[in-house]
């Protein structure tokens, strides 16, 4: 019966939202989160305060996503008002006109890099606006971009998902890169199918055949160094696998090597270089930004997240206000109980680099007073029914996760264990998909569900390392399931009510993705 319980909810919000005529996000996902409030409270005995607390912190964790998502449709609005955005298109046409070669440099080896240098879902709402801008379809350019951004995301954010979300289990440094060698390994092989199958999504088998020599030849531009790298490191493959296959998938374009020839949409005049500069300013500015501040070894991204407390006061029985000196606003001790919530006001990718690029390039484009008013009022205006969601999906996660080993989300985990018995390593990479299907976010997924499979691992004699390296794996791949994925760059672009049938489509690659990994599994543990 608990896991009836615990997993009857999701099956429930699954059918929900990809059933004929599917119920929208903002209603489908707080209507979830009211079942798992009773199922708590009637059925698992959690005390209301409790799960109250956690409402409350998920009303503070839901201004990551959402401070994101509006600097993202921000930057897209600047660059659609200033004409940049027309400036790259055409310089992206000179490049090449041939639509698979502008899909794999800009929704596989541009996102690999923004993946490497920042995660939080950046890599979808940087490249989805570019691509729309090129002339191709929203809601399939949503699809392409789910799918592509889950190679890198093992080693996304300069590592994070490893190094970070496997701190808790202790283990040593030469562990950890062998998690990352086994998880690059895995990846490069996955990285063979899986962009042929986000291609399908915009253009035709034909299409894909007819180019096949430049789509492997832009994958491997990737995930060639990206392999190498994870042999010594396991913060950089991504980051700089991406940097060297965005730089060599142009020159092959231009080139014309391994594309056919395909006639120009439209007559496209030369772009002077100095205006190309300046159009691909803010791109330019929000890279070399987000790399700043997120490789450690330059001493700002410790500066960004130092949690000194510098100011504090207490709220009574709502808790503990705290703000660090490095402007972490957190709320702690919710309503007496254990939970707690912050939002990190510099590190996160909104107010920097987002909100800094674009107040730094409304002058650089010469942008007059109502032109800015209608970038800000136009970015505003689209927020509410994403934050309603996305505050529905954290009070859902935040619940699911209470009760430590008698959660819903391990009581899940475990029972789908004792069912494989022996088998386990098969399907491993499919508990780490559940846990970014839950959060978001394949750190968390790491940091929730490796402790499980650490012990399965331990009680069958399997190698750890190998089965962390499926978990990680697992959590990138459920990259392109995960509701606050799918939500977020459905607002950038402006669509709505369409996450059932996008995750319903995205779904069958994420399957091809984990049979992948199981291949690999039986392969590496022989």
């Amino acid at each position: 019966m608990p896991l009836f319980f615990s997993i009857s909810p999701i099956i429930l919000l699954i059918w929900m939202m990809t059933k004929r005529n599917g119920i929208p996000s903002y209603i489908a996902l707080p209507l979830t989160a009211l079942i798992v409030y009773f199922m708590q409270v009637f059925w698992f005995g959690v005390q209301p305060r409790l799960l109250h607390a956690n409402i409350i912190t998920a009303l503070i964790a839901v201004f990551t996503p959402v401070t994101i998502i509006l600097g993202a449709i921000l930057l897209s609005k600047l660059m659609q008002i200033s004409g940049a955005e027309d400036i790259v298109r055409n310089w992206l046409e000179n490049i090449s006109p041939n639509p698979v070669a502008q899909l794999m440099i800009i929704g596989w080896a541009f996102a690999f890099m923004i993946e490497g240098a920042s995660g939080f879902g950046t890599p979808a709402a940087i490249a989805a606006p570019i691509l729309v801008g090129l002339g191709f379809n929203p809601l399939r350019v949503v699809l392409l971009t789910l799918v592509m951004n889950s190679v890198p995301v093992s080693f996304g954010a300069v590592g994070t998902p490893t190094w970070f979300g496997f701190a808790n289990l202790g283990l040593p440094d030469d562990n950890l890169l062998e998690i990352g060698r086994l998880s690059a390994l895995i990846h490069f092989v996955a990285g063979l199918v899986i962009p042929l199958l986000a291609l399908r999504f915009i253009v035709s088998w034909q299409e894909i055949r007819q180019n096949i020599l430049f789509i492997f030849l832009s994958i491997l531009s990737c995930t060639v160094p990206y392999l190498l790298l994870a042999q010594v490191n396991y913060e950089f493959p991504a980051l700089i696998g991406g940097a060297i296959g965005l730089a060599l998938s142009v020159l092959l374009a231009r080139l014309g090597i391994g594309i056919r020839h395909y006639e120009r949409r439209y007559s496209v005049q030369s772009v002077p270089f100095n205006k190309i500069v300046k159009a691909m300013m803010p791109t330019m500015l929000l890279i070399v930004i987000l790399v700043i501040t997120r490789i450690y070894q330059l001493g700002i991204k410790e500066l960004l997240n130092n949690a000194e407390i510098a100011w504090q006061l207490n709220l009574g029985w709502l808790g503990d206000l705290i703000i660090s000196k490095s402007l972490i606003i957190s709320l702690q001790q919710v309503l007496g109980t254990s939970a707690s919530a912050g939002y990190k006001m510099l590190y996160v990718p909104a107010i920097v680099p987002f909100l800094l690029v674009v107040l730094m390039c409304i002058p650089l484009f010469q942008l007059n007073r109502h032109q800015v008013k209608q970038m800000f009022c136009e970015t505003a205006s689209g927020i509410f029914k994403p934050f309603i969601a996305l505050f529905g999906a954290l009070i859902m996660v935040n619940m699911m996760m209470i009760g430590d080993e008698n959660s819903p989300v391990i009581i899940i985990g475990k029972a789908l264990a004792s069912m494989t018995g022996e088998g386990w390593l098969l399907f491993s990479s499919f508990l780490g998909a559940l846990g970014s299907f839950f959060s978001g976010s394949n750190t968390v997924s790491n940091l929730t569900f490796g402790g499980i499979q650490h012990s399965i691992a331990l009680s069958n004699g399997i190698n750890i390392n190998l089965m962390l390296a499926l978990q990680s794996v697992g959590g990138a791949m459920g990259n392109m399931i995960c509701l606050n994925n799918i939500i977020a760059v459905c607002s950038i672009l402006g669509i709505s009510n369409v996450e059932g049938q996008i995750m319903k489509k995205t779904v069958l690659p994420m399957l091809v993705y984990g049979g992948i990994a199981a291949v690999m599994a039986l392969i590496l543990a022989s």
